[in-house]
């Protein structure tokens, strides 16, 4: 029936399943919409795997990244003859070399105990105004103590409010548990001479038990001069290649270029050795990085540009990748070979060493266009000259465009003599991306962006005519329920007709 409220129809008037007829015509006119969103879904796939291969990209960058100058390049690996000495580490701005090292002495904690008294829990004073006092640095702290909270934990608890930058305060039963002895001891917060406690004093006492100190400065070879001084706060001492050197701590930078010193024990038998040698293990690591991360670009687009024709002519078993034919993956896979394969042809000419090309140390191309590193090859070049092997992958002398406009082709080339395989490609990589400098106005995008908009803008228009369909679909399905629910009414009115006359026939 047809009503104000609603159309609606049950069949019953026509005998006809007018609901599957409506549901059937629909998805007949559906189809054109299911295509265009197959096509769009295509198409955000095709999004999603340029998004990964600028990843893959943006990931081998990184890894040239780790070998595009001396001070990335370089790895060094620190030994020393007697670890129970120092523990030593070298940085990139290490050298190799040999060094000597006699320790003197550890650097020292300042450490006061004052005398033990039998109780840590009893007021040690019933007398206003009585004080202790103590100096660290040019920091003066003076604690009057309150006698209703003048046991060790509360002066202890004081203490370390009004000081807790430069000491820490603690109780410790020095005796036994049967018999217990009680002191308390006052730690600085920094080792060395600087971090000493000085003019250590208290006048705390009661009727039975007093917290008593004597403060006296230590000696000038930093021995204690007073029994309360348990250790005393020293600079470690340290002769480092003939040239005596203190530290407020054990930790020795600044000494040796790039290395660090962790001292762990003096040298009572003489001299210790350290050695800094090339660490061709970390380097080596570096390179199977990079080259992993290289291949891995190459490798995805490999898969992306293969195709498989059909087995007939129905286009059974057909396969490719969905990138197929993009000019993106061949341009992608041009700027990347040419960073590391294009080399100056009298630079090779002039090549009596074998360093000019990654080849040369070891580093092959197979057909693919994948990597691989012949070890063999590889250590002897890394033993023979590892500066020129460096000079290779690194720039070592800064990149300089000659002032090149931005979007030019000279914007990106260095101009100076040495430019580093891993800085060109750096170089290259930064093309890909990005919003580029504009020129003139004119604001030109890396092809990644470029192609990204692309395919964006292709799905956007998919959107458009899917909502364009979807809204015209609407309309049909509505304008078909109206003329089934018309038609229901017309055969009911004829059945109803038909069988009035066959009563009064009748």
């Amino acid at each position: 029936m047809v009503s104000n409220s609603g159309i609606s129809f049950s069949g019953l008037g026509s005998g006809l399943d007018t609901n599957a007829i409506v549901s059937q015509l629909m998805a007949v006119e559906r189809i054109p919409i299911n295509a265009l969103q197959g096509r769009k879904g295509t198409e955000q796939r095709r999004l999603d795997l340029v998004g990964q291969l600028g990843d893959l990209v943006k990931t081998l960058q990184e890894k040239a990244e780790d070998l595009s100058s001396p001070a990335e390049f370089y790895a060094y690996a620190a030994s020393i003859s007697d670890e129970s000495v120092a523990a030593v580490t070298a940085g990139s701005t290490a050298e190799p070399g040999s060094h000597s090292l006699d320790v003197q002495r550890l650097a020292g904690t300042d450490r006061w105990a004052f005398d033990a008294v039998s109780a840590r829990d009893v007021d040690l004073t019933d007398t206003a105004g009585q004080q202790v006092s103590f100096s660290v640095g040019t920091t003066n702290y003076s604690l009057t103590v309150d006698p209703e909270a003048s046991t060790l934990d509360e002066i202890a608890s004081q203490i370390n409010q009004m000081a807790p930058d430069d000491v820490s305060a603690s109780v410790v039963n020095t005796g036994t548990e049967s018999n217990p002895s009680y002191q308390l001891v006052l730690t600085s917060e920094k080792s060395g001479e600087e971090g000493r406690i000085t003019d250590l004093f208290s006048d705390i006492s009661g009727a039975s038990e007093s917290l008593a100190v004597t403060w006296a400065s230590p000696d000038l070879n930093g021995e204690s001069q007073s029994a309360n001084n348990v250790t005393v706060g020293n600079d470690a001492l340290a002769t480092i290649n003939g040239l005596q050197v203190r530290r407020s701590d054990n930790t020795f930078t600044g000494v040796i270029e790039g290395v660090t010193l962790d001292l762990r024990s003096t040298t009572p038998t003489g001299p210790v050795s350290i050695s800094i040698d090339p660490d061709r293990e970390a380097v080596r690591g570096k390179i199977d990085s990079f080259v992993t991360a290289y291949n891995a670009a190459m490798e995805f687009m490999n898969t992306q540009s293969s195709f498989t024709p059909a087995d007939g002519d129905d286009g059974a078993g057909e396969t490719g990748g969905l990138l197929f034919g993009d000019s993106l993956l061949s341009n992608v896979r041009r700027s990347l070979q040419r960073s590391l394969f294009d080399v100056d042809v009298n630079t090779v000419a002039n090549d009596t060493e074998g360093y000019s090309t990654l080849s040369l140390v070891g580093i092959d191309q197979a057909q693919d266009g994948t990597l691989s590193v012949d070890s063999a090859v590889f250590d002897e070049k890394f033993t023979g000259n590892l500066e020129s092997l460096m000079d290779l992958f690194a720039d070592t002398d800064g990149f300089d465009n000659g002032g090149a406009l931005a979007n030019t082709p000279g914007y990106y080339t260095d101009t100076t003599a040495d430019t580093g395989l891993m800085n060109k490609l750096v170089r290259e990589v930064d093309q890909m991306f990005g919003d580029l400098a504009s020129l003139d106005g004119v604001e030109v995008q890396g092809i990644f962006d470029l192609r990204e908009d692309a395919i964006r803008k292709s799905i956007e228009r998919y959107e458009d005519r899917i909502e364009r369909r979807e809204s015209r679909l609407g309309k049909y399905e509505e304008t078909l329920i109206l003329r089934f629910a018309r038609l229901e009414e017309l055969l009911g009115g004829l059945n109803a007709q038909g069988t009035a006359l066959n009563s009064m026939l009748g």
